[in-house]
């Protein structure tokens, strides 16, 4: 009886503390809101991120596209998410640095609606061309520029997005111009420049690769300090003499404002582990893109400084989006 009785009781403690441990949860999954449609190097990044993060967690990442409004409709999503450690958003240089210097009415606060978690990237930028335009490098394209002001339109993400900010910037420093043509996001922008369309296109790196490597685009120069491993033949603006274009963009996790501690430090340990695993960081190479891992406090601090930049480059530009 005794016996009997000993193990019933081994069997409530082990019910217990398995209805306790964050294995008995698996069924509920986390969702990583892109805020941007698939396709961009936002995209992604998340997507490979998300399979080694869910062995590490032991639950499904599940990454969900909510697009539109330059990252605002999906960032504000995730701000009025339950701050339960189950939804987190995929920020940007555009949805926490761009868009508060840009749209005067912005859903959402960057810094109060979202607790920082971590960087995942850096991403370089990149300045490509459609192979049918009629220039070989850099010098070449500013010269046609010159030559023949406002012929050529630039595609970007969207109005207000980095890589409005980045065409902006370029026609600055290399005294050209150009006509902006916004889209809903990297993919469509970047579709109708493979179309010819569009002549010319500013955003990272991670989408264009394939299309460099086939010969549909031409990439005449790369914003970060080193030519990159997946484009070692494109030079750096800085190279070209325009040191100041290179700046890259990145690409971080968020968690609605109010997401415990401790909730934030477990997501948080899976995004960097998974960030080291070897395999993770020869795909984002590949891509132009390297793996970060920070802190959420140097996160925090990152945001805050890209956010007074921004502002500063967008009321040079006279950019403004609603």
């Amino acid at each position: 009886m005794m016996r009997r009785a000993a193990t019933v009781w081994a069997g409530l403690i082990t019910a217990l503390c398995l209805a306790n441990s964050p294995a008995f949860g698996q069924a509920k999954p986390l969702h990583l809101v892109v805020p941007f449609p698939p396709g961009g190097a936002t995209d992604i990044t998340a997507r490979v991120v998300a399979e080694p993060m869910s062995r590490i967690l032991g639950q499904p990442v599940v990454v969900e596209n909510r697009a539109g409004a330059g990252g605002s409709i999906g960032m504000l999503e995730v701000a009025r998410a339950a701050p339960d450690g189950n939804t987190l958003g995929v920020a940007t240089l555009s949805t926490h640095g761009v868009n508060p210097a840009v749209y005067k009415n912005l859903p959402y606060d960057p810094i109060k609606n979202f607790a920082p978690v971590t960087q995942l990237v850096k991403a370089p930028g990149i300045l490509v061309v459609n192979a049918k335009l009629p220039v070989e490098n850099f010098a070449q394209f500013v010269a046609y520029l010159k030559a023949n002001p406002d012929k050529l339109s630039y595609a970007s993400p969207g109005n207000g997005t980095i890589g409005h900010m980045w065409g902006e910037m370029f026609k600055s420093a290399t005294g050209t111009s150009m006509t902006h043509a916004p889209y809903k996001g990297a993919g469509p922008a970047l579709n109708d420049v493979l179309g010819g369309q569009v002549a010319v296109y500013f955003d990272q790196v991670a989408p264009s690769v394939p299309h460099i490597q086939s010969g549909k685009l031409r990439a005449l120069a790369v914003s970060w300090d080193q030519r990159l491993e997946a484009l070692p033949q494109v030079p750096t603006y800085a190279e070209l003499g325009f040191a100041s274009l290179n700046d890259p963009s990145w690409f971080g996790l968020v968690a609605p404002a109010g997401t415990p501690a401790a909730a934030i430090k477990r997501v948080r340990d899976a995004a960097v582990t998974a960030l080291k695993d070897p395999a993770v960081v020869a795909r984002l190479a590949s891509l132009g893109l390297y793996a970060s891992g920070t802190t959420p406090e140097a996160f925090g601090q990152e945001i805050a400084h890209e956010i007074e930049k921004m502002r500063l480059i967008g009321e040079k530009a006279g950019i403004k989006a609603d």
